[in-house]
């Protein structure tokens, strides 16, 4: 099974290079590839507390700007020959710390507003995008690849910010307002990609197991 994401290799080789000179620029200036994903663990605690206070499109934008800061920072080590297990660590850490902050943020805005619904898709988007990011983990502790699905990270970020600018351009998230729709559509649709992603990922560790028992053989 391969990269079956709904970002192709050839789009990501493409963007990676794009944001090369971007990174090297912040390099330039100081920052280390360890900083820039500190200050996007910074932002998305930001989006967390905008989207709290149901700023939808604000905290759209600043989910956005986070998830530029971590690719940047990989960009740079990248760059730079300065690729370590720290920071690798380090990256995986605040990505995921940061990623459950912005569902926080969203059960209370929903909350808050009422939409009880809204809330509990966030939960559920939050503890499905979790088992993608375990099953990976748990695979390459076994030295397995397990990267595999339709909808690692970034997939689910813009996914994400579709959702929340949706919600806020349609009247917001209060009751009787059309945005419940869009923002529960984006959530529930995060929630059912990252499940299928957990699945095959389950599925291709299985695979590789598999395979290594009738080499053996």
């Amino acid at each position: 099974m391969g990269d079956q994401s709904f970002v192709s290799q050839k789009t990501r080789a493409r963007v990676r290079g794009a944001i090369t000179p971007i990174a090297l620029g912040a390099g330039r200036v100081g920052l280390t590839p360890n900083a820039l994903t500190v200050i996007g663990f910074l932002i998305s605690v930001v989006a967390a507390a905008t989207a709290a206070a149901q700023l939808w499109i604000p905290a759209a934008a600043l989910v956005i700007l986070g998830g530029s800061f971590d690719m940047l920072d990989g960009g740079l080590a990248r760059a730079q020959n300065r690729v370590t297990r720290f920071g690798a660590f380090l990256d995986s850490t605040l990505d995921r710390w940061g990623e459950g902050a912005v569902y926080i943020g969203i059960v209370a805005g929903a909350s808050a507003a009422g939409f009880v619904a809204g809330a509990v898709l966030a939960a559920a988007a939050a503890v499905c995008s979790f088992q993608v990011s375990y099953t990976r983990a748990k695979a390459e502790s076994l030295k397995l690849h397990g990267e595999v699905g339709i909808a690692p990270r970034a997939e689910r970020l813009v996914l994400l910010t579709i959702g929340l600018v949706a919600a806020g351009l349609d009247g917001g998230v209060a009751a009787g307002a059309r945005g419940q729709l869009w923002l529960a559509l984006g959530l529930g649709i995060i929630a059912v990609t990252a499940s299928i992603t957990a699945i095959q990922r389950t599925w291709h560790v299985h695979t590789q197991l598999r395979n290594e028992e009738q080499r053996a053989q």
